[in-house]
């Protein structure tokens, strides 16, 4: 069945970088949008960034434009978060979604998610 497992989670000072995998199954990964989305304690579910199908299009949250980067790798079926100068604001579980359809920062518009990995930033 489809499935998101999202991995690179951690602990990083600030200032630091981590990258973080998502990695696909069971669906045509190839032909879903797919999203970063993050929950800090307390705090509802926010964008983080998305990638469409064929790459030539992303969308970032104002809060990481400029210090995170998403791609995808479609012979590993894995999408990717490459974060850079890492402030302690930016933690919380991170999760990856999918969407049959376009670019889109709302989070009821992805029909599929993993399970989060936590990334925490100490100051």
């Amino acid at each position: 069945q489809p499935q998101l497992v999202e991995s690179g989670g951690g602990l990083v000072q600030s200032g630091g970088s981590l990258r973080l995998s998502c990695e696909a199954s069971g669906f045509t990964f190839s032909t879903f949008t797919l999203g970063w989305f993050r929950q800090a304690p307390g705090k509802d579910r926010s964008f983080v960034a998305s990638i469409n199908r064929n790459d030539a299009n992303t969308l970032y949250s104002d809060s990481v434009k400029a210090r995170f980067t998403i791609s995808r790798d479609h012979a590993k079926n894995t999408m990717y978060l490459q974060m850079n100068r890492l402030t302690p604001e930016d933690t919380g579980v991170y999760y990856c979604a999918a969407r049959n359809g376009g670019l889109s920062s709302n989070t009821e518009a992805y029909d599929l998610w993993g399970q989060g990995t936590q990334v925490t930033v100490s100051s």
